[in-house]
């Protein structure tokens, strides 16, 4: 039997919340993908090894998720089909690290209402951590939600992008409301 594995690098702070308390999570996260987990905490590594080449390329995404700031929970939404994450690097937008705060501040808003609204009208969730901000939810939700937090490290004004997402989030109720 072909054993598939990936290996990727989180934040070692990351990592007491990816194992959990007593390695709960790491074990919760291994028997619903039918994988292991090996976690060398001293460098951040984390080496994901399973029989099941697409649990390995799912998991992969959940750790990817925790490294980025979410939580367990919702990094394990990856388990269901149709939900994906996506990663926006602050990086791609500005050079300095005074420009990296303002964007991130900008994304967040005032005690985390902007990232609250945008979450609220995607139904996805956004974490911004580092120099990334990384999204979790149904893939066209996501790719909703990637557009107005791009509009919004591009400049556009806050009230601009809740329209727009305002806009959006009608258009699909609506299509929800009579598709058969």
């Amino acid at each position: 039997m072909e054993e598939f594995s990936y290996e990727l690098k989180i934040p070692k702070e990351r990592i007491a919340v990816l194992i959990g308390k007593d390695g709960a999570t790491k074990d919760d996260l291994e028997s619903q993908t039918n994988s292991v987990i090996s976690v060398d905490s001293k460098e951040g590594d984390v080496r994901i090894t399973s029989t099941d080449s697409v649990q390995v390329y799912i998991l992969k995404d959940i750790v990817k998720a925790v490294g980025r700031g979410f939580n367990p929970e919702i990094a394990m939404r990856l388990l269901k089909q149709d939900f994906v994450l996506e990663l926006l690097s602050l990086s791609d937008f500005v050079k300095s690290q005074n420009q990296i705060m303002r964007l991130k501040g900008r994304v967040i808003g005032k005690g985390g209402k902007a990232r609250e609204t945008i979450e609220e009208l995607t139904e996805t969730n956004i974490s911004v951590y580092g120099k990334t901000i990384a999204i979790i939810g149904f893939c066209d939700d996501v790719a909703v939600c990637k557009k107005a937090v791009e509009s919004l490290l591009s400049g556009s004004p806050h009230s601009s992008v809740y329209k727009w997402l305002e806009k959006y989030r009608k258009a699909t109720k609506m299509h929800d409301r009579f598709s058969f």
